[in-house]
C-alpha cells in the first residue's frame, strides 16, 4: 500500500493492524447501531438547529482590518454568537481531520476580491446555512466538542475560545485513535458479511460517480438557463414590448376617439410584455440558484467520498492478506481475527455513514424540488397574470 495513501494517513491501517491505544473517555464513545436500513449513527438524543442571519460588517486594529461577521443562534442555547468565515474555516480543518470516515461538508469557497459586495455576503450566508444545516443533522458531527465550543462560546470570550480552540486542536481521539471511539453491535447476527459490505460500498461507489456526473451536468443547465433568463428572455420579452409601443404610438396618430381604447390596450400590452421580461430575469433567484446551491454542497460531500471508500477497502484489503498469511502459516489465527474485528468497526462506520447520507440526500432534493416547483408555479402564474390584465383591457374597446 502506498504511504501515503488516505488509507495509511487517516490512521485506518495502524488501527487494523491493533497499533492504536488510547483510553476512551464516555464522552468520546461514538455508537453506531443497527437500523432497518442496516448500520446507521446513534441518533442525536438532542438535535437542534442553528440559523445564520445578519451578517455585518466589522472592522479590528482602530478600523485597519475589516471582516464580515454571521450571527449565529442555535436553538437548544437560544444565545446568539457572532462568527468569522475563517473561524467555520478552522472548524472545518479540525473535524475533516478527526473524522476519516464521515463526509464534513464542504464550506462555501474562499474570495479574495469582492468579499463585502452584497451578492457575494449573501450567496455565502446561503451556503453557509445549508452547511450549519447539514452539521446539526449528523448525528456525530453535531455533538463533536469542538462544533459545540463553535456554536456556545461567546463572541466576547477571547480566552475561552481560545482555551477550547486549543483543546480541539490537542485532541487526540484523531487519526488511529478515532477508530478505537467507534462501538458497533455484537453477539449473534451483529457481525457483517465482509462479501456483502464490499458489494455495498462498490453500488456507492458506482451511485456517487454518477451522481457527481449529474450533478454536475445540472448545475451547468441551471446556470447556463439562468443566464438566458437574465439576459436572454428579458431582452426577447422587452423587444416584444417595445415594438407593441411602436404600434400603439403609431396609432395615436389618428385622432379619431373610438380609437383611444385599442391604443391604451396596446400600450398596456407593451408594458406587460416589459414587466414579463423583468420577472424573467429575477426568477433564478428564487428557484434556480436555491437549487445550484444545494448542488454544490452535495459535489462537496461527493468529493469526500473517494477518500472514505478507501479507508474501508484498505481494511478489507488488510483481512484477505491476513487470512492468506494464516493459510501459509505465516500468521497466528488470533491475530487474523483481531484484523478482521478491526476491519468490521470500520465497515460498520461506512455503512453508516453511507446511509446517513442516503437519508439527507433523500430530505434535502425532496424539499428543494418542491420548492422549485413551487417557484415555477408562482411564476407562471404572474405571466398569466400580467397577460389576462392585458387581455381585459381589450373588453371595452
Amino acid at each position: 500500500l502506498n504511504r501515503f495513501s488516505t488509507f495509511v494517513k487517516s490512521g485506518g491501517e495502524a488501527f487494523v493492524l491493533g497499533e492504536a491505544s488510547g483510553f476512551v473517555k464516555d464522552g468520546d464513545k461514538l455508537c453506531v447501531v443497527l437500523g432497518p436500513q442496516g448500520p446507521e449513527w446513534q441518533e442525536n438524543p438532542y438535535p437542534f438547529q442553528c440559523s445564520i442571519e445578519d451578517p455585518t460588517k466589522q472592522t479590528k486594529f482602530k478600523g485597519m482590518k475589516s471582516y464580515i461577521a454571521y450571527k449565529l443562534v442555535p436553538s437548544h442555547t437560544g444565545q446568539q454568537v457572532h462568527r468569522r468565515y475563517k473561524h467555520f474555516d478552522w472548524l472545518y480543518g479540525r473535524l475533516a481531520e478527526k473524522f476519516p470516515v464521515i463526509s464534513v461538508p464542504h464550506l462555501p469557497e474562499k474570495q479574495a476580491t469582492g468579499r463585502f459586495e452584497e451578492d457575494f455576503i449573501s450567496k455565502r450566508r446561503k451556503g453557509l446555512a445549508w452547511w450549519m444545516d447539514h452539521m446539526c443533522s449528523h448525528p456525530v458531527l453535531a455533538q463533536c466538542d469542538a462544533f459545540q465550543h463553535f456554536l456556545t462560546c461567546p463572541s466576547t470570550d477571547e480566552k475561552a475560545w481560545k482555551q477550547g480552540k486549543r483543546k480541539a486542536e490537542k485532541d487526540e481521539m484523531v487519526g488511529a485513535n478515532f477508530f478505537l471511539t467507534i462501538s458497533v453491535p455484537t453477539g449473534p447476527g451483529a457481525s457483517l458479511d465482509l462479501q456483502e459490505v464490499e458489494s455495498q460500498v462498490d453500488g456507492f461507489k458506482a451511485f456517487t460517480k454518477k451522481m457527481d456526473e449529474s450533478a454536475l451536468q445540472l448545475n451547468h443547465t441551471a446556470n447556463e438557463f439562468a443566464r438566458k433568463q437574465v439576459t436572454g428572455f428579458k431582452k426577447e420579452y422587452q423587444k416584444v414590448g417595445h415594438s407593441f409601443k411602436c404600434l400603439s404610438q403609431a396609432f395615436e396618430l389618428d385622432q379619431q376617439t373610438f380609437s383611444a381604447g385599442l391604443n391604451q390596450a396596446i400600450a398596456f400590452t407593451a408594458e406587460a410584455y416589459d414587466a414579463i421580461g423583468d420577472l424573467f430575469a429575477d426568477q433564478p433567484r428564487q428557484d434556480l440558484d436555491p437549487v445550484m446551491d444545494l448542488l454544490a454542497l452535495y459535489q462537496g460531500h461527493l468529493a469526500n467520498f473517494p477518500d472514505i471508500i478507501h479507508v474501508q477497502k484498505g481494511a478489507l484489503t488488510k483481512v484477505k492478506e491476513s487470512k492468506r498469511h494464516v493459510e501459509e502459516g505465516k500468521m497466528e489465527l488470533q491475530k487474523a481475527e483481531g484484523i478482521q474485528e478491526r476491519c468490521n468497526i470500520i465497515s460498520f462506520a461506512t455503512l453508516a455513514e453511507i446511509n446517513h447520507f442516503h437519508k439527507i440526500r433523500v430530505r434535502d432534493f425532496k424539499s428543494q424540488m418542491q420548492h422549485f416547483l413551487q417557484q415555477q408555479i408562482l411564476f407562471f402564474q404572474k405571466v398569466t397574470q400580467k397577460l389576462e390584465e392585458a387581455l381585459h383591457k381589450y373588453d371595452s374597446v
